[in-house]
């Protein structure tokens, strides 16, 4: 654990010299495919039909291109940080609170658009990205977008939404007479500081926080009191999809922050299950493939991000789960998202998403910030009871 928070903090300290970093050369030109690529990705994202034949966008890939995929499934942002300075690894499905930290760490290379057909089918609102994008250079193909969203048993709440996250952030009898002590989750990243920020945002303005991942000491401060008071409910921190899902499901759980996927897989098994977005606001991510500095298959890593951007993966991919795709021809006419995909997973409300960043001492809207490697070393401790 020490050496993990010596990383993160070494990781931190040159971020703030990311925008001042020369990159190095793209790839010039595209070559036979070396016969493998390996990926650290999310769950749910690198799907080959094993879990439902409908869902495979890989088997296809290997069969024209004749690059083997093998899939690491990676928890928490910090984890595929940890992952890819260890090295072994071609791509990332790298959110933004990595992203930026595995440019600045020198672990991913630069990507040449022009190897990529399908960059310029990409939203706009995602070609220049700044969690992707430093000084112009680009760093990885944008993959899926979507929102942390409020998780809840509808049992449990009487068949109607929570409108606030209060439900886990402040002990209360739900709508079905019983406490939520004891009954309710938290996500196990430090990233999740920023979710106790966005709720104060709106419950404590006299804090004046304007951006959940810029928080000065006092505001902070105010934010881990809120956690540590969460604690006090806390059943259980997840970080594992699968987990919460079996929580949900037998162990009592009944509200907590999570993704559209755990929704969906449980909604499609018939059970009491539910998402919203509280009146506060929610927190999201911004997913971009990105190439390790030292891939030893850069070919089948560049065929894979083409292959990534076609409106049929991306159209999948976001109804498997539950995403946004990057590439807006991908709303409509794909069979298993349907027409309406887009619509009914927020594509409109980009602008309202406080999409995951990495937290830096140098900050926009006040003169200085608490920093991630803080973030990580004190919720941890906020896990643990202090």
């Amino acid at each position: 654990m020490k050496k993990f928070l010596h990383s993160c903090t070494a990781i931190t300290a040159v971020l703030s010299f990311a925008t001042a970093s020369v990159a190095q050369e793209p790839l010039k030109e595209l070559g036979k495919g070396e016969g493998a690529l390996s990926i650290v990705a999310w769950a749910g994202y690198i799907e080959r039909g094993e879990t439902d034949k409908s869902y495979d966008w890989v088997t296809k890939f290997e069969a024209e291109t004749g690059c083997k995929v093998s899939v690491k499934t990676a928890a928490t942002s910090d984890e595929m940080v940890a992952l890819m300075n260890e090295g072994g690894f071609d791509l990332v499905t790298a959110s933004g609170d990595a992203s930026l930290r595995l440019v600045a760490g020198k672990r991913v290379q630069p990507i040449n658009t022009d190897l990529i057909p399908s960059w310029k089918t990409i939203d706009e609102r995602l070609q220049n990205a700044p969690w992707h994008t430093v000084k112009g250079v680009h760093y990885g193909t944008p993959y899926v977008w979507g929102a942390n969203v409020l998780m809840y048993n509808t049992e449990a709440f009487k068949g109607e939404a929570p409108k606030s996250w209060n439900v886990v952030f402040e002990e209360q009898t739900l709508p079905d007479g019983k406490s939520n002590k004891g009954r309710v989750q938290a996500y196990d990243g430090p990233i999740y500081v920023a979710d106790a920020a966005l709720y104060l945002m709106k419950h404590k303005p006299e804090l004046g926080i304007k951006d959940p991942y810029e928080l000065n000491e006092d505001q902070y401060k105010a934010a881990l009191d809120l956690l540590r008071g969460q604690r006090q409910l806390v059943g259980r921190y997840w970080h594992d999809a699968m987990i919460q899902i079996d929580d949900f499901k037998n162990e009592g759980v009944v509200a907590s922050g999570s993704w559209p996927f755990q929704v969906n897989l449980m909604k499609a098994e018939g059970a009491k299950i539910d998402s919203t977005f509280p009146e506060e606001g929610v927190t999201g991510w911004a997913d971009t493939t990105m190439l390790h500095v030292d891939s030893e298959h850069p070919n089948c890593a560049y065929m894979w991000m083409e292959h990534s951007l076609s409106p049929k993966v991306q159209g999948d991919v976001s109804a498997w789960f539950g995403t946004v795709p990057s590439v807006p021809a991908a709303c409509k006419g794909n069979e298993l998202y349907g027409d309406e995909g887009c619509k009914t997973n927020g594509y409109e409300n980009f602008d309202k998403i406080k999409f995951w960043r990495t937290p830096t001492s140098k900050c926009e809207s006040q003169g200085e910030c608490v920093p991630y490697h803080r973030w990580v070393s004190d919720y941890i401790g906020v896990i643990g009871g202090r």
